[in-house]
């Protein structure tokens, strides 16, 4: 149950010739293409792209072995800046052609683009961050020292939390274990896990504040050279939809924080507690069940079966191919992804199981992932390259997939905790997220370098409009930001959960009302078609409009159907 890299490289020394070959590539697609784009015919540019892709798939895979020898073993960090900066060196050579074809004449652009058919969304994205490109030379300086900028303190970041421990009882556990505590049918030992938690991060605080303080000035310097609106810009623009888009779906999850409300309220209840505290909020509802591995992927193979015989296949080649790395170990970094690597190799899943319910749906949603990765293989490493909008929808789904299979096998009086523990799910996802990017927002536009009780004191307020006075937030609460890793690697990545969390519960409101007959197979291509289409486009092949506010508004009534049916159960 863990990966063997060695599908992408026997040895380092293997490793090292496909660089050098892939330099050399590098070095004769320059030579051959710098400065004479204008010159080519459409077959010849045809040609051209499809080296620049060929390149391109070589440089992610091995970034993708680097990175993922780094996630399995966070003290391999030499490692990973070594062959970081042999890609970043081999992308300079690279660097010009996309500047260069939006440099080139309308023209002749609109010709390569009608010829090129694969690649001609591809391309037109390119055109359209034309305004905020700089020149060669100046691209070049930021390529190189991309490295030892936010990339630097994001690997920092992970490094640090990797090896932190927090002490428990007579243990001493890691992030992914002191987590999991927040979940124990135990107050005492949930409220044991939030003070050590917050003990361990509060030592940490002005490490984790830095690192911040330098991913923050890092985004404000791009955007004020890119002539960027607001910090998040570049992030809508990589998503393919505009602020106003956010901004609504920002209003419509605020304008519902009430459902978060009832259902906490209703939960307080069941408890019997007379205050409901921050450590509270994953108490089971009923027995901690445990689910082992084998168990777990039981129910995935079977769920995803169920809803499509290639998506339970896919499945099950992840697991005879052993896709995931499963357990927490020693400097294994937290939490759970899955990195789609190269087309020549599969998907890679990381996942700290602890036998929980949640890690149930953890592994549906990183296969969810894995299998949109998978499909999208078949449009090309260039159009593979799905916005974030887009790219949580799958795995989203399956975990909605996964739930629905437990809740129908679950009989109608024993559902409370599920019903309670995926509505959390839900609203982690959903409203927290939110909370996240309204948090994102003051912090940048903060002036000048923020401290740690500034940055404190925005995460309180931000987080108490979620629960209003349904959920006492402890003092200790305001440093709970310092451990959310999106902050770090991915400013402003959070609101896509939202997004995707309310497409998801839209399309499985559609699936289940069987008004869509061939929804499998549209869904199927749907996420076969990578980023070859706008957002947009492909979400209204199930007859949605993303931009008008009533779409949202299909997600969040059903949010509030599973509320109305924890209430009254």
């Amino acid at each position: 149950m863990t990966w063997d890299l060695t599908i992408f490289f026997k040895n380092l020394d293997e490793l090292d010739k496909f660089s050098k070959i892939t330099e050399e590539k590098a070095l004769k697609f320059n030579q051959t293409y710098n400065s004479n784009l204008n010159n080519l015919n459409p077959d010849d540019f045809l040609l051209a792209i499809k080296e620049y892709e060929d390149i391109a798939c070589n440089l992610n895979k091995i970034m993708s072995y680097a990175q993922l020898s780094f996630a399995k073993d966070t003290s391999k960090g030499a490692l990973l800046a070594k062959y970081e900066e042999i890609c970043t060196k081999i992308e300079e050579k690279m660097l010009f052609f996309m500047l260069e074809f939006n440099q080139i004449s309308k023209e002749k652009q609109d010709i390569f683009i009608e010829f090129c058919k694969p690649y001609s969304y591809y391309l037109e994205l390119s055109l359209k961050n034309k305004p905020h490109q700089l020149s060669l030379a100046e691209e070049r300086i930021l390529l190189r020292t991309s490295n030892t900028g936010a990339d630097a303190f994001s690997r920092l970041f992970d490094e640090s939390m990797a090896k932190l421990k927090f002490k428990f009882e007579d243990k001493e556990l890691s992030e992914e274990e002191i987590l999991s505590k927040m979940f124990d049918k135990d107050r005492e030992i949930r409220k044991k896990a939030a003070l050590s938690l917050s003990d361990t991060l509060g030592k940490n605080q002005h490490l984790l504040t830095f690192i911040y303080n330098m991913i923050k000035t890092d985004l404000k310097n791009e955007c004020e050279l890119r002539n960027y609106e607001f910090p998040e810009t570049p992030r809508h623009q990589s998503n393919q939809i505009d602020k106003l888009s956010v901004d609504s779906l920002i209003k419509v999850t605020e304008e519902n924080f009430d459902l978060v409300s009832k259902f906490y309220n209703k939960k307080r209840e069941i408890l019997s507690y007379e205050k409901l505290y921050d450590y509270d909020r994953y108490a089971p509802l009923d027995d901690d069940a445990k689910f082992d591995f084998k168990e777990a992927k039981d129910i995935v193979l079977k769920a995803f079966t169920d809803f499509s015989p290639t998506f339970g296949n896919l499945a099950q080649k992840a697991f005879d191919e052993n896709w995931c790395d499963v357990y927490p170990v020693q400097n294994k970094q937290s939490g759970a992804f899955s990195c789609s690597s190269s087309a020549d190799t599969h998907p890679f899943v990381l996942l700290n199981y602890t036998d929980k319910r949640r890690d149930v749906f953890t592994l549906a949603h990183e296969l969810g992932h894995a299998i949109h990765q998978y499909l999208s293989y078949q449009v090309g490493l260039l159009n593979s390259d799905t916005p974030l909008t887009t790219a949580e929808t799958a795995s989203v789904f399956c975990e909605m997939l996964v739930f629905e299979y437990i809740k129908n096998k679950t009989p109608q009086n024993k559902r409370m905790g599920l019903l309670a523990g995926k509505l959390e799910d839900i609203f982690s996802t959903l409203y927290r997220q939110i909370n996240f990017t309204t948090f994102e927002r003051k912090v940048h536009a903060y002036e000048g370098e923020i401290s740690s009780d500034e940055l404190n004191k925005i995460w309180l307020e931000e987080s108490k409009k979620m629960f209003g006075d349904s959920l006492v937030l402890n003092d200790y609460y305001k440093i709970w930001w310092s451990y959310i890793p999106h902050f770090i690697h991915s400013p402003f990545y959070c609101y896509a959960y939202g997004y995707a969390q309310l497409l998801v519960l839209a399309l499985f409101g559609l699936y289940k009302s069987g008004k869509c007959e061939d929804f499998v197979r549209i869904y199927t291509e749907f996420l076969s078609l990578g980023g070859s289409k706008s957002p947009k486009d492909m979400v209204a092949m199930f007859g949605f409009d993303i931009n008008k506010e009533e779409f949202w508004d299909i997600g969040m009534n059903e949010i509030k159907k599973l509320v109305d049916e924890f209430i009254v159960i």
